[in-house]
């Protein structure tokens, strides 16, 4: 693993990506497991933090469940790239904006707390840019769960049931507090509790509510991809038949270094394609044999694809989930 030598701090990012202890002292576990101090763990984590190789600490929420989300692209002309990349990190609700090889090099997912909202920042985009943007609304999940796993082979994780029943006045506060990550502290909950005004045991029994419920979808240690050694990523677009799109969907997720696979709406006469796969592998060619195995399955046999390698990464960072603005996490 590119940078990560040691073996426990490959445990810290392999073993607690997923299933983070929702305790008030949550390091204790870890701590236990590897054998080593509670400050020691809090030290390797602040480390890796600092060195880009841990985005945060902190949750992913299930896509759409309570705020609203989109995949979006435009085309900028080569001479504007800079310019329209800026244009779109400075969306507050834009949380990924990441250039691919295509006509379309510009793709971003926009978020925000409802629909209405995210159709302001592509609106605001288009208008800035003068570029048309495509919107390409999630339809169907197939596996996105995003997981890096270090050691052993990827686990699949299909998308969990969500029950919006649960939720309460401040959970979209909390969600977004998750989203952003909280601090790598001995008692991170308690941290976070303070920040918003709320008391460590509310906060332990909503957290908890909340990732029964699958409005949580995974909590733990979220990682850099490319800074941990992935850096030849891929988005493959098929075009295939709305019948077709589940069973190859399905496949798809199955296949050993598929990372994430959804359906998507498309965009008559300029984007026909439906159904979507990343592919994040060490190298081009590793991405390529991913990729070429996909190919072969049967539900994809003869769909016209694209192959889009990203190239830059302008911006990643949490979901925006609500716009109440509190203290700092």
């Amino acid at each position: 693993m590119q940078g990560i030598a040691c073996p426990i701090d490959r445990r810290l990012l392999d073993d607690w990506q997923r299933d983070f202890p929702i305790i008030p002292r949550p390091f204790e576990p870890l701590a236990a497991e590897l054998g080593i101090s509670v400050d020691d763990v809090l030290a390797r984590l602040n480390a890796m933090q600092d060195a880009g190789r841990v985005s945060r600490l902190g949750a992913t929420i299930a896509p759409n469940a309570i705020s609203a989300s989109t995949l979006a692209a435009v085309a900028a002309p080569p001479e504007r790239l800079e310019e329209v990349a800026a244009i779109i990190g400075a969306q507050a609700g834009v949380n990924h904006n990441y250039q691919r090889e295509d006509d379309w090099n510009l793709w971003f997912v926009a978020t925000g707390p409802d629909r209405a909202d995210v159709d302001a920042s592509l609106k605001q985009i288009q208008d800035v840019t003068g570029l048309r943007v495509l919107d390409l609304r999630l339809m169907r999940p197939f596996n996105v769960d995003l997981g890096f796993r270090m050691n052993g082979p990827r686990q699949l994780v299909p998308p969990r049931p969500v029950d919006l029943s649960v939720l309460q006045d401040g959970d979209r506060d909390l969600l977004q507090a998750l989203s952003r990550g909280m601090p790598i502290t001995p008692r991170s909950y308690w941290d976070l509790a303070t920040n918003l005004g709320r008391s460590e045991s509310e906060v332990l029994d909503r957290i908890e509510t909340l990732h029964d419920a699958g409005i949580i979808s995974r909590l733990g240690v979220i990682v850099r991809h490319r800074a941990l050694g992935w850096s030849a990523n891929a988005m493959v677009v098929w075009d295939l038949p709305e019948q077709q799109v589940e069973a190859a969907g399905q496949a798809l997720a199955a296949l050993n270094g598929v990372t994430l696979a959804y359906e998507r709406r498309a965009v008559p006469d300029v984007w026909p394609y439906r159904l979507y796969n990343m592919v994040h592998a060490r190298t081009r060619s590793a991405a390529q044999e991913v990729i070429d195995a996909a190919t072969a399955l049967p539900e994809l046999a003869d769909a016209k694809h694209k192959v889009l390698f990203s190239t830059r990464c302008f911006k990643q960072t949490g979901a925006l989930i609500s716009r109440t603005k509190g203290k700092a996490a």
